[in-house]
Parts: structure tokens; sequence; C-alpha cells
């Protein structure tokens, strides 16, 4: 098995207003951040010691080279990301309410306009686990077709594809049912499926999570894990199915925590030809990237957060 993963998507700036309780008209200060899951999920791999490859858009401007270079910094392998000389780089700015509302403005910029003929096809060939976990790719052509396209590619040729649907509301507003169908056409060609307890009920209107994860698996789904923050995560594989347990930890701040688990299952995944139908190898993956998501929430930030593999033999 190739030991380089790719994940496609969105690499974003994340304006985050650092005035406490102020919604973004009365906001006046702004820390600036580079996001978007599949970077998040690209340097956490980099991070643990995986060879993670980045492919996506964002804008030839200030903001793009910023990004580009923090995924460098990181070890990631910034190849295939395009700079687009027409559209600005995709800004995201969030304000927190004390009720835990957030004020949220999306300006969507280059990461909608990535085409298929930007993609370097021999270095998706080569890389046998493909990650698709955007929040932003599902949105609009010319995007949405490009990404399907290239997972059904991988599908076809045989590669290990992961799936993380990434509902944000914000983004979805007046149109759930779109996305609950585009939703199921990404599970349908995953080997591997990671959604929160929120996604799982969203997508199949099903309260129970042992028979949501079913109907995950009978759309197509091989092994799934559905993240239920501090309890753990209900994995199965569709034989079999146990809660994997969390590990303690006090939470400053869960961003990018979903990203870095994704990313720690994925790194363990390249490492491993039997993971999948092997119940008690899929359980201790699981174990190792609650420890990782875990250790996320007790640092701000998301991709600054992450740990190397060092820190997390440390903490175990």
């Amino acid at each position: 098995m190739s030991s380089s993963i790719i994940c496609m998507g969105e690499l974003l700036i994340d304006f985050f207003c650092t005035d406490v309780d102020i919604n973004l008209i009365e906001g006046q200060n702004f820390q600036k951040q580079a996001g978007g899951a599949p970077a998040n999920v690209c340097a956490t791999i980099a991070k643990l010691g995986g060879t993670a490859l980045f492919s996506g858009k964002v804008g030839n401007d200030p903001f793009g080279q910023f990004l580009k270079k923090t995924l460098d910094d990181v070890q990631v392998d910034t190849s295939m990301v395009v700079f687009d000389d027409l559209h600005p780089t995709t800004l995201a700015f969030v304000s927190l309410q004390a009720n835990g509302e957030r004020d949220f403005v999306f300006n969507r910029g280059a990461d909608a306009f990535l085409v298929e003929e930007e993609i370097d096809r021999n270095k998706l060939n080569e890389a046998f686990i493909h990650h698709f976990g955007s929040a932003t790719a599902l949105l609009s052509d010319p995007f949405q077709s490009t990404y399907f396209h290239v997972m059904r590619n991988a599908k076809e040729q045989g590669k290990f594809i992961s799936f993380d649907p990434n509902y944000r509301k914000d983004l979805w507003k007046n149109r759930i049912p779109e996305f609950i169908d585009l939703a199921k056409k990404g599970i349908a060609l995953a080997d591997f499926v990671k959604v929160s307890d929120e996604e799982l009920k969203l997508i199949t209107e099903i309260d129970n999570l042992e028979e949501g994860t079913n109907y995950l698996h009978e759309l197509g789904a091989k092994v799934v894990a559905v993240t239920l923050g501090s309890e753990g995560t209900f994995l199965s594989n569709g034989q079999n199915s146990e809660m994997v347990p969390s590990v303690k930890v006090k939470s400053i701040d869960s961003t990018g925590a979903g990203d870095a688990f994704v990313g720690a299952t994925l790194y363990q995944f390249a490492k491993s030809d039997s993971a999948v139908e092997d119940f008690e190898t899929l359980k201790e993956i699981i174990s190792f990237s609650n420890k990782v998501g875990a250790f996320v929430c007790t640092k701000v930030g998301a991709i600054s957060a992450l740990p190397t593999i060092e820190d997390i033999v440390t903490e175990a």
C-alpha cells in the first residue's frame, strides 16, 4: 500500500473575532488563521510523520501565499495547490456570542473553481488513500462536479476512499435536502466514513446509533466512525460494532478536533493492509485517533494545536 494520502477540498482564511460576545456588526478585532477541513486533515497526517498532499485552489494573493506557507511549514506537500488569478482566496468571518451561537459570513472565492484539468493525474494515481472531506466542495459547480468525478475515478481504480460529509449549517441554509442527497452519494463510494452524531441523524433520519450506522453500510460504506465528543467514537465495519472510549481532557477549543481525528485515522490506515477487515486493529486505530482529537481540544487553534507522534506517545 502506498503511504501517501491526498486530501481534496478547501484551503481558506478564517477570521475569528476576538472581541467577547460581539456580533460581526460590532466586532473590531479579528485573528487570521488557516482553515479548511481537508487542509487540517493533511496537516495532522504530516505532523504525525505521514506523507500528505493537499489538492485545492486559492487566490493568487497574499492570503493564498500565507495558506500555502502554513502547510509547507508542517511538511504538507503543496505541489497540487493551484493559484487562481481571477478569484480571491476564500474567506470566512466568525464571531461567537455568549449563547453559543455563531455570527458567520462566508465570502467564497477560488476554492469553488477547481476543475479537473488543473489536477495532477500522476499524483492522484500514485496515492492509494484519497480523502474527500470538504465542507464547501458540495456547494456548487464547477468544484462539485470535479469532486465527484475524481471520487468516482478513484473508486474505479481501487483506491481507498475516505469521506467526511462535514455538514456546516451556516453553508446549507434552505438547502438541507440537497446536502443529504449529495452526502449519500459520497458515502456510497467510501471505504471509510466519519460522521458526527448530528450528521448521522440528519443524513439517515434515524435516532438510533446502531440503526443509523447500519443505514450507512447499506449505502455502501465499509467502515463507519461516529464521533460523539467526550463519549468517544462508535465504530462499525458492518460485522462488528463497539463504542471506543475517548480520553478525558480539559477542553479549551474543539476547533479542528474532528479533522485531526480523521487525519490520525488515515495516517494509520496508510501503514496497514488489513485494518478494514480486522476489527481489533480498527479499534486500536480509533483509540489512537480519539487521543489525537482530544489533544487538539486542549489547545487553541486547528493546525497550530496539532500534536506530533511523540506528543501522543508521551500523553499515553
